[in-house]
């Protein structure tokens, strides 16, 4: 694997259960082959599903903990740590690239499961940076596409942007017994997917103009929102590569690559 020299890519993981860091599956084995086919990043600034704060936090923590934050899954699952270390001048690069958005450096958080899950698999050695950004999940679309425009130079200094979450989340009707994709859930996968491809950023930030199925597939926003940040990161031209794609009852595992 070569080391970032040029542009990073940006990417957006449907990350599903915490047990997909300990399962060998088509999901993760996806997540290995773009980690291989992508430069290695100096730094990953991850936008997970799991950190949701009034305003906007950046984690600074020299050495962030794995965050178990989740009940009722096996041992081998809270055993799993993901010791990679933080960056704090990217933390603080972060924070100043952040135009008239007050941004909170804190020490007291570290990596949940939206990010561990997925950077242990793509990046099992630990070996590589990790910021955490929180989601003010508050504020309307427009503002979290904005903030990944204005994040994407990180994307020329070898930074990973990662925004890790579901765009069809609905756990209210996830059915554990039947793993086929509920009918609106594949409608509202479809409409996002293209919407995605054809590069309607607008129309996905007002994603509760969409319809009742998006309506369905997005009952909250804070496993939707950190996608708006790698769209927002995206740049004219990149290539989009979507892969993934795949329902199960209400819980879409789609993932975008941007920019490889």
């Amino acid at each position: 694997m070569q080391t970032a020299t040029q542009a990073m890519p940006a990417l957006f993981l449907g990350h599903g259960s915490p047990m997909n860091a300990i399962e060998d599956n088509a999901f993760t084995q996806a997540w290995k082959q773009v980690a291989e086919r992508i430069p290695k990043p100096r730094a990953v600034l991850c936008v997970s599903a799991h950190w949701e704060t009034r305003g906007v936090g950046v984690c600074s923590a020299e050495h962030p903990e794995t965050i178990h934050d989740f009940g009722g899954f096996p041992q081998a699952l809270f055993d799993v740590q993901y010791p990679a270390p933080g960056d704090h001048r990217l933390a603080q690069r972060v924070a100043n690239l952040l135009d008239g958005v007050p941004a909170h450096m804190t020490p007291q958080w570290g990596l949940d499961h939206g990010a561990w899950s997925v950077l242990c698999v793509m990046y099992p050695d630990a070996d590589v940076p990790v910021v955490q950004l929180s989601l003010d999940s508050a504020q309307p679309g427009a503002f979290h596409l904005d903030l990944g425009r204005q994040l994407a130079p990180l994307r020329d200094e070898g930074v990973l942007i990662l925004g890790s979450g579901n765009i069809v989340h609905n756990l209210r009707l996830l059915n554990l017994r039947d793993p086929a994709p509920a009918d609106w859930a594949l409608r509202a996968n479809t409409t996002l997917r293209d919407l995605i491809v054809s590069m309607d950023d607008a129309a996905l930030a007002e994603w509760r103009k969409l319809g009742p199925d998006v309506a369905l597939a997005v009952p909250t926003p804070e496993h939707y929102l950190p996608l708006l940040y790698v769209l927002g990161a995206r740049r004219a031209g990149d290539k989009i590569h979507i892969f993934n794609d795949v329902v199960t009852s209400s819980l879409a595992m789609t993932s975008v690559l941007i920019g490889a």
